[in-house]
């Protein structure tokens, strides 16, 4: 009842009568919801060290910022903070109740078509904000290769950790290095958007939450929760109904970076444990990045292998890679009939590297970790070429560090291709998180771990 006191002190009036645990970032907030005398109901959320206190204080700015006219236009509603308590360095704030409840990622795929063009329209209608909203709370800004530039940083960070295997930090060296990538007009992005910041009530997103990470920078961070869906569509049919809700021209890498997103939310986790002197939270980190690891080299090593089959059934049809009669050696019909045309050459780049490639074949330099014109050398922060069908890993959504952590992408190559060297038939797209790979027109993703919020 620590909290139900608090909020009587925070709240002239208040007398609550009930209360009840709700979810949150457990490493950060304790968090209720109460009942008062009248019925009504209210959130409590109660910082437990003093960046949580600060995270919450940006979200107090970012509220502010929202205008009766903002918050008039969105299709949902954003919190009211009713009142706050400062107890020393930190601070509790209660907030009037919304209707609804969270639901979890898997219950939300399960919503069908009228789901999906929710969260489509929930997300456009976020990255639609005015930038002015972020401009006025006096929070943070990032241009595209600014912030491709940060995130080079936290891997600086990371790697100096010595803890990260080197065979994901090459693949998220690489990914960061390739400028094509990182091409990519900044919005306002929510930061911290996972389902249990999105409150439903009939079927609608009612309410968003959690606004204590808003800024300008990359959409595709608030998608990378949705690669933890055991629904390995599901991401792909969001981002498409988010696309038919924005009047802005498609962004064709967006899923890519959000799977980047995902995985490198684990170095982040780890970084963060660090900097807390957190056993149990660098265990962690470092248990699931060695899992990710694994499993990234066992996809690499199939597509080797299929793609080996490839050119040995290559070399078996002869130079000019057909037969002479017209009939598909797969199956004894005529070419064409079931997708198989022995006339046709097989691009061995296009199968996997187009859509999902990493090149770990580079070389790491433990000494000098970006050496190409566009890297930072400052210091460091923070799915798989297979038949779409998502990893059955750990699915962490709740409050610990586990929970906070889903599987995304794992066999993807998150670098692009120059448009030259692109086929149009090898595209597709991909923290905190669930294994899976996101079949859409720009790449191919597995499944990887990731962070609901740092």
């Amino acid at each position: 009842m620590e909290l139900a006191a608090i909020a009587s002190a925070a709240v002239p009036g208040l007398t609550p009568t009930g209360v009840a645990g709700v979810p949150d970032d457990a490493a950060d907030f304790e968090s209720a919801l109460l009942v008062d005398d009248s019925g009504k109901q209210w959130r409590v959320r109660s910082p437990k060290h003093p960046d949580a206190s600060m995270r919450l204080e940006t979200e107090l700015q970012a509220l502010k910022a929202f205008t009766p006219a903002m918050r008039a236009e969105l299709p949902f509603q954003v919190p009211h903070i009713a009142g706050t308590l400062r107890h020393g360095e930190l601070c509790t704030f209660v907030y009037a109740h919304l209707e609804g409840s969270p639901r979890e990622l898997d219950g939300l795929a399960a919503g069908g078509p009228e789901m999906v063009r929710e969260l489509g329209r929930t997300l456009a209608a976020i990255h639609d904000l005015p930038p002015l909203l972020v401009h006025n709370a006096d929070l943070p800004s990032y241009e595209a290769n600014e912030f491709r530039q940060r995130k080079l940083n936290e891997l600086d960070q990371a790697a100096i950790t010595g803890r990260i295997p080197a065979h994901l930090l090459r693949r998220w060296e690489h990914a960061l290095e390739d400028v094509t990538l990182w091409r990519f007009h900044p919005t306002v992005v929510h930061g911290d958007l996972h389902e249990d910041n999105l409150v439903i009530s009939a079927g609608r997103v009612s309410a968003v939450t959690g606004w204590t990470d808003l800024r300008v920078g990359d959409p595709a961070d608030d998608f990378a929760w949705l690669l933890a869906a055991t629904n390995p569509r599901f991401a792909v049919e969001v981002h498409d109904a988010y696309l038919s809700a924005r009047a802005d021209a498609a962004d064709p890498h967006l899923m890519r970076r959000a799977a980047l997103a995902a995985e490198f939310a684990l170095a982040q986790w780890l970084v963060r444990g660090v900097a807390m002197d957190n056993a149990e939270m660098i265990a962690e980190a470092e248990d699931m990045m060695a899992t990710l690891d694994r499993d990234l080299q066992a996809e690499e090593a199939s597509a080797a292998a299929y793609l080996a089959a490839q050119e040995a059934h290559l070399a078996e049809q002869g130079p000019a890679g057909g037969t002479d009669d017209g009939y598909d050696s797969y199956d004894g019909h005529p070419n064409d009939s079931d997708g198989f045309d022995d006339s046709d050459s097989i691009d061995d780049s296009d199968r996997f590297n187009d859509s999902a490639g990493f090149d770990d074949s580079a070389s790491f330099d433990d000494g000098d970790l970006h050496n190409d014109a566009d890297a930072s050398d400052d210091g460091v922060e923070g799915r798989d070429p297979r038949d779409g069908e998502l990893s059955d890993e750990d699915h962490l959504a709740g409050t610990t560090p586990e929970e906070l952590v889903a599987e995304v992408t794992s066999g993807q190559d998150l670098r692009e291709e120059e448009p030259a060297d692109e086929d149009p038939a090898a595209t597709k797209t991909g923290g905190a998180v669930s294994v899976s790979r996101v079949p859409t027109e720009d790449t191919e993703t597995t499944a990887l771990p990731i962070i609901k919020s740092s």
